[in-house]
């Protein structure tokens, strides 16, 4: 028999995942990050970060490819050495200008896209692999507990190649967690995966980080991913840490327009404010600095345009429907206002093609920039 034959899968295809609350816990350790720089061949990839990563929090590093995410992320394993600043956990320097503690002394699990499995060696002794100071009676014990816990005991004697992505991100994660890490590190672990499979398997992930109580640095570029996720998110650009807060202030009341742009698709309308008043096509708006007078950027979400009864509101005409399940996505002409507009609203009230309607603006989905 195939050791894929007559397994129990999930409607996506993978193997069922362990009963929650059977991951061993550990005792989190706080990573800080303070003035730490780093440049490859004279390029700054990291400038100037300073980070804390309080015990058992989940941090999610978000922001686009090339801005310095997975440096941190080396850095904080011990793949690299700062250049200037230090790395302390639990308040003791781990890689500064006075110390350098090697990788396999950090107490930390890492988890890669890739997933990084030993293709020469079965799953059972991926796993095993970073249990080799324990007598080894006791590392099998500790190894295949994990394994149960992510869905993986019945393939210990196979071959990372005969599993699906999803499966052996599993493996991944068994042997990530099995030396029970202070901290874990993952970068981008759920990349690699189809969209239906990478929802499910995150939040297996998810489950598992909560059980281990470990604390986790999770890179990625999604922020829908690290909005799940996270207890707080650090937004980075071109090396800098731009804003650390939790999700919904960063989402809320985001640094600048740039880390707006990141969380949403928004209709950016470029206006001007005098004396503190804007006039736009959907009424007139305070600027966010009272008397304030100049250049503007109204930023408003798709969710932010709603749709009114009766003859308040602005006049639209619909110029097209996109239906997207639960909410339709709606291409707007606005009187008064030349470019079409994007709105989202609930697939039960969704107007037709050529319709008109009247629309107001939520203001809580509405963010203002100077520009």
């Amino acid at each position: 028999m195939s050791p894929l034959d007559g397994k129990n899968e999930t409607a996506d295809g993978d193997t069922r995942w362990g009963p929650r609350g059977t991951a061993a816990a550990t005792f989190a350790a706080r990573l800080s990050f303070e003035h730490v720089s780093h440049s490859y061949a004279g390029v700054e990839a990291v400038r100037d970060v300073s980070l804390v990563l309080a015990p058992g929090e989940i941090t999610c590093l978000l922001g686009p490819s090339g801005c310095g995410k997975t440096t941190l992320l080396r850095l904080a394993a011990g793949v690299e050495r700062p250049q200037q600043g230090r790395i302390l956990l639990d308040g003791k320097e781990i890689a500064g200008p006075n110390s350098f503690v090697p990788p396999e002394r950090r107490n930390v699990g890492l988890m890669f896209q890739d997933f990084a499995l030993f293709p020469h060696i079965t799953i059972l002794d991926n796993v095993l692999f970073g249990l080799r100071h324990l007598e080894r009676s006791m590392a099998l014990r500790e190894a295949r507990a994990a394994l149960r816990r992510v869905g993986m005991a019945q393939y210990e004697k196979s071959y990372p190649h005969v599993l699906s992505g999803g499966e052996q991100q599993r493996v991944a994660l068994a042997r990530a967690i099995v030396p029970r890490p202070a901290v874990m590190l993952m970068d981008e672990p759920f990349s690699g995966l189809d969209q239906r499979l990478r929802e499910s398997v995150r939040e297996e992930t998810f489950a598992v980080l909560r059980e281990t109580r470990a604390s986790c640095l999770l890179v990625t570029h999604d922020p829908v991913e690290a909005m799940l996720m996270a207890d707080q998110i650090a937004v980075m650009r071109d090396g800098r840490l731009i804003q650390c807060d939790t999700p919904a202030e960063v989402y809320r009341h985001p640094e600048d327009i740039e880390t707006a742009r990141f969380f949403c698709d928004f209709n950016e309308l470029k206006l001007v404010s005098e004396s503190g008043r804007i006039q736009t096509p959907f009424g007139d708006l305070n600027a966010p600095d009272d008397g304030y007078s100049g250049p503007i950027i109204i930023l408003i979400r798709p969710q932010g345009i709603l749709p009114v009864e009766g003859k308040t509101g602005t006049e639209a005409t619909v110029i097209d429907v996109r239906y997207l399940g639960d909410v339709t996505l709606l291409t707007l002409g606005v009187h008064g206002y030349d470019d079409p507009v994007k709105a989202q609203v609930a697939s039960a009230t969704v107007p037709e093609k050529g319709q008109s309607m009247r629309i107001e603006l939520d203001p809580q989905h509405v963010l203002m920039f100077q520009s």
